[in-house]
């Protein structure tokens, strides 16, 4: 079961609610008016496949449409658009939730946002923590043995301090309304010259805490700017179509459930104009905290979100391929296309451009209000 949100020219423009059912694309804004609204219901797997919605026609010409415009062509103004399936959710991300990734964080650390030492930095960090770090589970007492040996040494960092400490590393993401969908540009902050796409899975979260869901993203990643300071996290993560999710939703239920996502392989592709290509994939198996231990640290009696919240599960994908000469490691240019896949939940696909030169954010929380009121969409309970 797909639940998604398109944007519909006619009858008048605005956001719509969407089911895929055999293949067919459903309005269902009437009964729901915002995802938020949809993925909050009890019975919400039930009311998506009986739900009589407004039929739209096959979803594949809006898909196509849409890679069309993932490619490098005109963004698509067709009576029906894709969107991010998410709308009134926070977006959360947690961070430091693989091994590599957690090197590869500690190598910006010490290189200072510096690419070109990353290489010799890559070489000895294994020496100087000494110990398989996937053999450590994240607040264990085998682990708080090795933070306090590695403090004598003077060796620890911020990053061991998430990726194996009690605590994981929940951060706020991207802005309510402000996530990009299939097909739409994602951009980089010009003042970044070391970045990376960070392919992951993403849970979808009502707001009783509930995992009712899942669906793909892309945390674009500026590794310079957070390797500079840790304190510039909110600049490295959060810009203009800086976060990417889609296409849609898959609701939880007897055939795709969160033992789906502990064992799925997240693959990516990235083509270059340069005839760059680069391929890699991850497993979520490797990942050090459960999804719902996830979940659990980001909201519950310490902390509630009342419109749900969409989590980022975090990335094993840390690229080390040279691209730009050697030692430099990954970086993007402009132009890739980025392809994000895994077979239970689809692709998503995204080309990389600058933050300031895609199209502009204007439409959040206020405007879908509005045009929701306007539509006569919004219902009293």
């Amino acid at each position: 079961m797909l639940v998604g949100r398109v944007w519909r020219q006619t009858p008048e423009p605005g956001p719509a609610v969407v089911i895929v059912r055999g293949g067919e694309l459903f309005d269902v804004t009437a009964h729901a008016p915002t995802v938020s609204d949809l993925l909050d219901r009890p019975d919400v797997v039930e009311f998506a496949r009986h739900v009589q919605g407004e039929p739209l026609g096959r979803v594949e010409p809006v898909v196509e449409a849409a890679l069309k415009s993932a490619n490098g062509g005109p963004a698509g103004e067709g009576a029906v658009r894709l969107l991010a399936p998410c709308d009134l959710q926070v977006v959360k991300a947690s961070g430091v939730t693989f091994t590599i990734s957690l090197l590869e964080r500690m190598i910006e650390e010490r290189a200072g946002g510096n690419p070109e030492r990353a290489h010799e930095i890559r070489n000895g960090l294994r020496d100087v923590v000494g110990v398989d770090l996937v053999a450590i589970k994240p607040g264990s007492p085998e682990a708080e043995r090795l933070k306090q040996e590695l403090i004598r040494r003077n060796e620890w960092s911020q990053y061991l301090e998430v990726g194996i400490g009690p605590d994981a590393e929940i951060f706020s993401k991207a802005p309510v309304l402000s996530s990009v969908g299939f097909g739409c540009p994602v951009g980089l902050h010009p003042d970044s010259q070391w970045n990376n796409p960070e392919p992951e899975i993403v849970l979808a979260v009502a707001s009783t805490g509930r995992a009712v869901g899942a669906t793909l993203g892309n945390d674009v990643n500026l590794r310079d700017i957070e390797g500079r300071s840790a304190l510039l996290l909110g600049r490295a993560k959060d810009n203009n179509g800086s976060c990417a999710i889609g296409p849609f939703i898959r609701l939880f239920d007897e055939t795709f459930t969160m033992d789906t996502v502990r064992s799925a392989e997240v693959r990516l592709n990235i083509k270059g104009d340069d005839g760059f290509e680069l391929n890699a994939s991850s497993h979520m198996s490797q990942i050090s905290r459960d999804p719902e231990d996830l979940v659990s640290q980001a909201c519950g009696a310490h902390h509630q979100y009342p419109d749900g919240f969409m989590l980022f599960l975090g990335t094993m994908f840390s690229p080390s391929q040279d691209r730009n000469g050697p030692g430099q490691g990954f970086t993007h240019h402009l132009g890739d296309i980025v392809t994000i896949f895994t077979p239970s939940l689809g692709a998503l696909i995204n080309e990389v451009q600058l933050s300031t030169a895609i199209e502009p954010w204007t439409f959040g929380i206020r405007s879908l209000l509005y045009n929701l009121a306007r539509r006569g969409k919004l219902k009293t309970a």
